[in-house]
């Protein structure tokens, strides 16, 4: 007698119609809040790649879908990189928002073929098998092209012709192009998608570029700053940057060493923007007018630099918009404005804007005021914007102003002056900055490089935040520079100049400028945020060969702009860092393999044995190599894993391009 079926309880989840196998997950590059766009670069070949997988034995296959805009979805067959992992390569071609998504499903015919395989090379009985094999065929013949369909019909009648051996039998589903067809229909069943993930595509200077801070007042103004523009660009500069070119306000001016009364020839901060003469719109007298800011862009242009200006959102108390929006500042109970304060630092010269006004009608017009001092500069040639102090200002603000400027300006770059808590820089990043400033200027352990540097460049955030990386800047003299020798200020140039692909150095470097204001603070002696500081730029200090030198280094290898390439080697000196990049040139024009070796005593000799991963390289352990040191100009004859290499205070770093020796000889620059 059956017994009876128990009550369903009224709680009971439904059982799902169609229930997906395949996972996908860990899609890379993302965003953690998986809205946000992840980055690339036009014309630069991008790694996308995610988890797929599926219970049990049977093989997944992977497509990948990718648009540029509204454009039809292009569609990629994932390359299977073992456990479970799927990859495939798209080059981007144009500017602006793109879309991707993984697909992934169970494939019958992958699977059957690997089980049919197995069981061949094991000797097995495959009666059953060949059958399946040819009734799984003939289920997709009515999906096939006619073409396709008649090799279908061909297969399934061999793989049932007893008169042929098995592995013929066999042969004839497992040849492309129908195994490749039948594999892609079986997605056809039982697919299950990633959904659609954002990417933003850049241009590549909002990745790849070496950058100068110059404060053109140091220098007689604009027209002075012009002429300083040809020694930029022969040290291989990329970008000249100019903090505020803005009237600067004249109440609570800060005097020299940030002192609180100036004196009556201090021209303070440049960062307290706003006097009767004007506010973000406007150029300081002292500097010029804005013919001469267009003279200034358009030098730059002619000798291959761009323009980068400051966009700080904060007012000195003379600011117009104190006067004519007070409604946009934060007021203390008695009524004054409140002026900007990071205990125990106070800057009484500058008044922080409030972004939430009262009135939402407030908000808006302060909001689009601000897109306006974007538009208005764009207007005169500026595509690149050093943003200060963007973690003080509301992530949503940000979000909307670089999308509302970015939906008209594509091109535009936007570099993230943030050093902050990891996670407020990162998401920065996430919601639209192109790059950032990073806490390279910290790191100066081996240790600490090396696990810095590797999450920079394969750590989950790689996929949107940026790095550029500065040994010092007007607020920052850190680590070894402070009272430092000029071989560091070589060593920190090369780290910086090979690690990452954007790197920047604040003027005055190249003359190895090392005085802090005090034991206790990081910033300068005689800082130039407050005062003029004029320069002899041929003092015998100058490094400036050994900078140029970099920057040209940099130009000759595409391998040391590739920062997802960076791999780290062992030495026998733990004073050595150790590293290589790789990239495959364009148009059949090889690999250009480049191998640094960095010393973290420069002033003293430092030596050793290296312990390189050729194999990683894809390069012979046991065949000679040609090793091209680009700073000495030198070829040494490299044999095996394990050469050695000697640094001294002069030449703290050896940048090596590595080759085969039966190659061709080096010629010097491999960029194309």
């Amino acid at each position: 007698m059956a017994r009876p079926r128990p009550a369903r309880r009224k709680d009971r989840r439904e059982v799902p119609a169609r229930p997906l196998r395949v996972v996908i997950n860990d899609i890379r590059p993302g965003t953690p809040d998986r809205l946000s766009a992840a980055k690339a670069l036009v014309d630069r070949p991008t790694v996308i790649s995610a988890n797929v997988f599926a219970d049990g034995h049977e093989l997944v296959t992977a497509r990948l879908r990718w648009r540029a805009g509204d454009e039809a979805w292009a569609l990629r067959t994932m390359t299977p990189l073992g456990n479970d992992r799927f990859e495939a390569v798209v080059t981007p071609c144009a500017l602006g928002h793109h879309e991707f998504e993984v697909e992934g499903w169970v494939d019958a015919h992958a699977t059957w073929r690997q089980r049919i395989e197995a069981k061949m090379a094991a000797g097995q009985d495959v009666a059953q098998e060949l059958e399946e094999g040819a009734r799984l065929v003939e289920g997709e013949l009515d999906r096939l092209s006619a073409e396709l369909a008649a090799e279908a019909g061909r297969a399934a009648a061999a793989l049932r012709d007893p008169a042929q051996p098995v592995e013929i039998r066999a042969e004839a589903a497992l040849a492309d192009p129908l195994a490749t067809a039948l594999s892609e229909l079986s997605h056809r069943t039982q697919t299950t998608s990633s959904g659609p993930r954002r990417l933003w595509v850049d241009r590549e200077r909002a990745a790849v570029g070496a950058w100068y801070e110059l404060f053109p007042r140091s220098v007689g103004g604009l027209r002075g700053a012009a002429d300083e523009l040809a020694r930029v660009a022969a040290m291989g500069f990329d970008v000249v940057y100019l903090p505020p070119v803005h009237p600067i306000g004249t109440t609570a001016r800060k005097g020299r060493g940030n002192s609180l009364v100036a004196g009556p020839d201090d021209p303070g901060s440049p960062w307290a923007i706003g006097s009767p003469a004007g506010g973000h719109l406007d150029v300081a007298p002292e500097l010029g007018t804005v013919d001469d800011f267009d003279a200034f862009v358009a030098e730059a242009g002619r000798l291959g630099l761009e323009v980068a200006l400051d966009f700080a959102l904060q007012c000195s108390p003379d600011h117009p918009w104190v006067r004519e929006h007070p409604e946009w500042f934060s007021h203390r109970p008695d009524g004054s404005i409140r002026f900007a304060e990071n205990p125990p630092k106070q800057y009484q010269d500058i008044y922080p804007i409030d972004f939430f006004p009262a009135r939402n009608a407030d908000r808006e017009a302060l909001w689009l005021e601000c897109v306006a001092i974007l538009e208005h500069w764009i207007g005169h040639g500026v595509r690149i914007f050093r943003v200060d102090n963007p973690h003080t200002k509301p992530f949503a603000f940000w979000q909307w102003l670089i999308a509302e400027i970015h939906e008209q300006w594509p091109d535009v770059v936007f570099l993230a002056e943030a050093f902050t808590r990891p996670a407020v820089m990162h998401r920065l990043a996430e919601i639209g900055f192109s790059q950032s400033y990073t806490y390279f200027t910290w790191r100066t352990t081996r240790a600490e490089l090396i696990d810095y540097a590797e999450e920079l460049a394969h750590g989950p955030d790689a996929g949107y935040f940026r790095p550029n990386l500065w040994p010092n800047t007007p607020d920052i003299l850190s680590g070894p520079l402070r009272n430092g020798p000029p071989s560091v200020f070589r060593q920190r140039a090369a780290l910086a100049a090979t690690l990452a692909p954007s790197w920047g150095l604040y003027s005055g470097y190249e003359l190895c400028e090392n005085q802090p204001a005090s034991d206790a603070n990081e910033e300068y002696a005689d800082s130039e945020k407050f005062q003029l500081k004029p320069r002899d730029w041929h003092s015998p200090r100058s490094i400036t060969p050994w900078i140029t030198r970099l920057n040209e280094i940099r130009r000759r290898h595409p391998a040391l702009t590739d920062l997802g390439s960076l791999r780290f080697h062992e030495a026998t000196n733990n004073s050595l860092v150790v590293f290589s990049k790789q990239v495959v040139l364009p148009g059949g024009g090889g690999v250009d393999t480049v191998l640094v070796v960095i010393s973290l005593e420069p002033w003293v000799v430092r030596d050793g044995q290296l312990r390189l991963d050729l194999g990683a390289l894809g390069l012979p352990w046991n065949e000679p190599l040609d090793a091209y040191d680009e700073v000495s100009s030198q070829v040494f004859p490299w044999w095996g894993p394990e050469p050695y290499v000697r640094l001294g205070p002069e030449a703290p770093a050896h940048i090596v391009h590595l080759r085969r020796a039966s190659e061709v000889p080096f010629t010097g620059a491999v960029r194309p």
